[in-house]
């Protein structure tokens, strides 16, 4: 009887899910901005933009937090979302405030914020101090949402920076505030020791966000890959857009065959939406 309820619950967090949500004309135009980077665009297929965001209930007016920006995927849809509906796009950077950064850190951020300088191009872009040592994310209860994708691994290689991260995002969000969360699912196969290749179980993320105070509200189906065996020689990063020919730090192996990965196409992935309490 446990066994059933429990299995039913699951059930009803994933099929509340399922409808994705109508992303407003506002998104679809974000979405559809020539002036998003091509390789970005071309990840659409793969990343489902204007799906995701409506899942996890991006709206009008919002202040959203992006951590980890990557090369910008996301930062080309929000900041000008934001711009056009009268909301705030706040994101992630080295942190500057730590003296122990390397010069190739702060390198990388001054390259971001050159990228997306253009106010009246892309929207104003925020960026923050973020790292192992970082202060708040923002003013305690002033974000709607924060949102990391495709980082939650990355967080679990450096001790105690999922739990800092999972504490930031909870206290810079207001009440009934969403986190949203997209990562490479390891499940059904268990996760490997040390998140190695990149793939994460679907119940450290829930623990995780838990442990924090949040409540997971609902999961998607939208980001999953059947065709991903997750058995991969140079785990997810063997996947593009990484595609990956050889061991992290050693030269790219030209008679690799990609073929077979390339067809693959990105990982499989979980996209979970939890909410802080009110």
């Amino acid at each position: 009887m446990l066994r059933a309820l429990l299995a039913a619950s699951a059930l009803a967090v994933t099929v509340a899910a399922a409808p994705a949500q109508a992303a407003d004309a506002q998104l679809k135009t974000a979405v559809d901005n020539p002036a998003r980077a091509a390789e970005h665009r071309a990840r659409d297929q793969w990343r489902h933009p204007a799906e995701t965001l409506a899942f996890w209930g991006l709206k009008p007016r919002q202040t959203v937090i992006e951590l980890s920006p990557g090369s910008g995927y996301w930062t080309e849809i929000l900041a000008p979302y934001a711009k056009a509906t009268g909301g705030t796009y706040v994101t992630t950077g080295a942190d500057l405030a730590n003296p122990n950064i390397s010069e190739g850190a702060k390198k990388g951020r001054a390259d971001f914020e050159a990228k997306y300088a253009d106010a009246a191009k892309w929207g104003p872009v925020k960026v923050v101090n973020f790292g192992p040592q970082s202060g708040p994310l923002g003013a305690p209860g002033s974000a709607d949402m924060v949102i990391t994708a495709r980082n939650i691994h990355n967080f679990m290689f450096q001790q105690g920076m999922l739990d800092k991260v999972m504490k930031d995002a909870f206290d810079v969000l207001k009440p009934g505030g969403v986190l949203a969360v997209e990562e490479h699912r390891a499940d059904p196969r268990p996760e490997k020791p040390g998140v190695t290749d990149g793939y994460v179980a679907v119940k450290s993320v829930v623990a995780a966000a838990e442990k924090a105070g949040f409540k997971l509200a609902a999961q998607s189906e939208v980001n999953a890959n059947p065709k991903d065996t997750k058995d991969h020689p140079f785990g997810v990063w063997t996947l593009p857009p990484t595609r990956r020919t050889a061991p992290g730090g050693q030269p790219a192996d030209p008679s690799f065959d990609r073929s077979k990965y390339d067809a693959i196409g990105e990982s499989d992935r979980m996209t979970l939406r939890f909410v802080k309490p009110s």
